[in-house]
């Protein structure tokens, strides 16, 4: 940073104000599991890559068998964490729907049906 420079350092608490609000939004909406964002729409080779990252992170697969299962499940992150642990992706789906997005919810009412 700059010396002496308040427009600079205005700007960064600025930032990091909004970082602060859209996170807790975010997580608010249940699009957050543990500390990885799930809600992720995979339209292209980049947010595919990083799709298949969060399932390793979340599940504990290995890269290609998790790639296959995002592939599996139309490229929906929630639905492929999910569908390891749960009977079906039409069941998850259900659950999604009925939990308003959020991931966490939709897991657990799916382990109640």
């Amino acid at each position: 940073m700059v010396a002496g420079s308040t427009r600079m350092k205005a700007g960064t608490a600025q930032k990091m104000i909004l970082n602060m609000l859209s996170t807790g939004a975010m997580t608010r909406l249940g699009y957050v599991y543990g500390n990885l964002m799930v809600n992720l729409h995979t339209k292209n080779k980049k947010l595919t890559e990083r799709g298949v990252g969060i399932l390793e992170n979340a599940t504990g697969l290995d890269r290609r068998t998790a790639g296959k299962l995002l592939a599996v499940a139309g490229g929906r992150v929630p639905v492929a964490m999910s569908w390891r642990k749960l009977a079906s992706a039409a069941r998850m789906l259900r659950c999604l729907k009925q939990a308003h997005g959020q991931v966490r919810t939709a897991i657990a009412l799916a382990k109640l049906i």
